[in-house]
């Protein structure tokens, strides 16, 4: 069975609309649904916006599901030039960017207990979405790190912080906090995220013009990701 999670609602509703066999159990105030896509099992879940509503919503999914694996979908700003709107980003690992406990000493980024800074995802689960990428028309496809914080980045310098300190080249809010709990769970994931801004000075102006376009995108990926599972 493969996990998905999406942040909001048009970033799985498109994902969702197309399974059969649903069932919906709410828990916590999330709502699963769980069928089949192209006959394959996935359960879907639309977490909320942060870390720790994406954290909630991941370790839930694992107890109650078990899937095999779990994908986080949805959409980010952009923090490399190589990425333009609707293009998409895949995790070969992940960070939390306003994790910092550099005053005691330890790296930025450190997450204490896992002791690590970045979060590898499943290399196989990598390679599937990358080729998945390739089969979209006019979409690039970039592997790198992705960083995730409880923050809504729309500024040069903050977007400079967080490529300097991490290398990443895109930022979000829930993708390594759902690696977190994956990680620490032994279960398989893969985070991607759809440009949707640039991270800048205009991101407050560029992200509802074009979440539709980069959920979209997102989307067709996912259900190439699923076709492909075993």
């Amino acid at each position: 069975m493969t996990g998905i999670i999406g942040a909001m609602r048009i970033e799985v509703e498109t994902i969702k609309s197309l399974m059969e066999n649903k069932t919906v159990e709410t828990v916590s105030g999330v709502e699963y649904v769980k069928g089949t896509l192209h006959g394959k099992d996935v359960v879907i879940a639309v977490c909320g916006i942060g870390k720790v509503a994406a954290a909630m919503c991941a370790q839930t999914m694992i107890l109650k599901y078990a899937p095999d694996r779990i994908i986080n979908t949805g959409v980010g700003g952009s923090l490399s030039t190589k990425l333009a709107i609707g293009d998409i980003a895949v995790a070969e690992s992940l960070v939390q960017h306003d994790m910092d406990t550099s005053p005691l000493g330890d790296p930025v980024g450190l997450i204490s207990g896992i002791n690590v800074v970045n979060m590898p995802a499943d290399e196989k689960v990598v390679e599937t979405l990358v080729r998945g990428v390739e089969k979209l028309d006019g979409i690039k496809a970039l592997k790198g790190v992705i960083a995730s914080g409880d923050q809504f980045i729309a500024s040069e310098k903050k977007k400079k912080y967080i490529v300097d300190n991490f290398g990443a080249i895109v930022c979000e809010m829930e993708g390594a906090s759902i690696a977190q709990v994956c990680y620490t769970n032994g279960v398989p994931f893969g985070v991607v995220r759809a440009v949707s801004d640039c991270a800048d000075g205009s991101s407050h102006m560029d992200y509802g013009e074009f979440l539709p376009i980069a959920a979209a995108n997102a989307a067709k990926l996912i259900e190439y990701f699923v076709a492909e599972c075993e």
